[in-house]
């Protein structure tokens, strides 16, 4: 087997590109990544990692500003702009580093430029007009997605921002507008809002984080609009007016109502689009929907030897979701046995805000809907030692079993650190685990966790400490 020819060919490096390449690397696989840009991808360079950077700024600086009913005296506390995106970019060219070293540990050959597929089991990458020719009976697509734009809304990179300007900004807004309430455009409401921005977001649904259960959403509302947010629910952007300093957004609500009003700066995040374009699809038998890539359950794309994971093929858009594809991918590749496919229902789904929200499987909406005769629990923060301990005594627990089986059919969470105690209900989801079993768990105390407890507790009338 020559330098450019493969086992494997993985188009893209982020979570779901480069974990494929390493795990089939793992598994004798001769695998070669290609990369335009750089390692990691949107996630590690411009999405999950350097948000959490800025959001962990936040979260210090109210911890400051909060430090007196600690018993601790902190005077004339400031946030330095510079210094905060700074250390987020250096936080996102760490780990990128980190991953050009485990594809260079697990023998990954690299090849840098713009990759597409060239013919039957061929891809070109091309960089500074020259062009390099690889040959593998596998090709995994991994190019991920990139910001959706509106027809007159378009970032303009100055008072318009996609999520890359917003991760850089050259100022703190005293007005900013966020068009958006998904993840992605309330994790920025929240960062610029704890740094003083005064905040408003604009959201097309009837509630805010419209994917989540309508009572986390619901108490995310409250707590948004009691930390100084304006929210507008069903309400559609229609308009944006620059001037020499000033963009005037215009309103339209769910009754036909035109409102307008002016901001320093205004950030969409209205959604993604999958990179479909320039991947040589043309003549071959891949399908594409509204710009994702239509796959099996072991991401095998209508084209012989060609398969694609991640962002690219459709919600949900996570980075861990990714990463699995990439793992089940190349393991039904490489014919290990018992490889399953991905059960999206028991995927986590985080956002990093204040307070956080967490979330697995089926709200209690969605449970009624399917069928099941559901049994719902709920446990609050302020009934929880550690809670209080923490001074974090706003939040929710909340559980949803089937009445009849005591199946776990999801979990859903608003208040401190829910963001690593949902993985507990998606193990037990994974397990397939019933409510007995979760009653029998010992949980540690004094914990958040054991608010967990407490709510499947309280779905079959058997709650302690409320």
């Amino acid at each position: 087997m020559s330098d450019t020819s493969f086992d494997l060919v993985v188009i893209g490096t982020g979570p779901g590109g480069y974990v494929a390449a390493i795990r089939a690397a793992q598994l004798g696989l001769k695998t070669a990544v290609v990369e335009r840009e750089h390692f990691g991808g949107i996630c590690l360079n411009w999405g999950c990692i350097p948000t959490k950077a800025l959001l962990r700024t936040a979260e210090v600086y109210r911890n400051i500003q909060h430090a007196t009913s600690y018993g601790i005296k902190v005077e004339k506390a400031s946030v330095d702009l510079e210094a905060t995106v700074k250390r987020s970019r250096q936080v996102a060219a760490q780990l990128s580093g980190g991953i050009s070293g485990l594809l260079k540990k697990n023998k990954v050959s690299v090849f840098e430029g713009q990759g597409k597929l060239a013919g039957s089991g061929k891809v070109s990458v091309e960089k500074d007009g020259k062009t390099t020719s690889l040959a593998s009976k596998h090709i995994i697509l991994a190019t991920g997605a990139r910001a959706r734009t509106l027809p007159g809304l378009e970032p303009d990179g100055k008072f318009v921002w996609s999520y890359k300007e917003a991760l850089v900004p050259d100022t703190t807004p005293k007005k900013l507008l966020v068009v958006g309430s998904g993840a992605i455009g309330i994790e920025f409401a929240s960062f610029f809002n704890e740094i003083g921005s005064d905040v408003t977001v604009v959201e097309v649904m009837d509630r805010v984080l419209p994917v989540e259960d309508a009572e986390i959403s619901a108490f995310a509302e409250r707590a948004f609009k009691k930390q100084g947010m304006t929210i507008k629910k069903g309400t559609t952007v229609t308009d944006l007016k620059k001037s020499a300093t000033t963009v005037t957004a215009s309103f339209k609500d769910a009754k036909g109502k035109v409102t307008t009003d002016s901001f320093d700066r205004v950030i969409m995040a209205v959604g993604i689009v999958g990179n479909v374009e320039n991947l040589g699809l043309e003549g071959t038998k891949v399908k594409v929907d509204r710009t994702h890539i239509e796959v099996d359950e072991y991401s095998r794309t209508g084209e012989p030897g060609v398969y694609a994971i991640g962002d690219l093929t459709g919600p949900p858009w996570l980075a861990h979701k990714a990463s699995h594809e990439g793992v089940i991918c190349v393991e039904k590749i490489a014919g290990v046995k018992d490889v399953h496919p991905l059960n999206t229902s028991n995927i986590p789904g985080c956002t990093y805000c204040h307070p956080q929200v967490a979330s697995v499987g089926l709200t209690e909406e969605a449970a009624k809907a399917a069928g099941h005769d559901v049994k719902v629990g709920r446990f609050p923060f302020i009934g929880n030692g550690k809670a209080i301990a923490l001074g974090e005594p706003e939040g929710l627990i909340k559980s949803v079993f089937n009445a009849k089986t005591g199946e776990l059919l999801g979990a859903h969470m608003i208040g401190a650190e829910v963001t690593e105690l949902i993985q507990g209900f998606g193990i037990a989801k994974t397990l397939e685990t019933t409510e007995l079993e979760l009653m029998h768990t010992v949980f540690p105390h004094p914990t958040l966790s054991e608010m967990m407890h407490e709510s499947v507790l309280d779905a079959f009338d058997k709650v302690i400490h409320i």
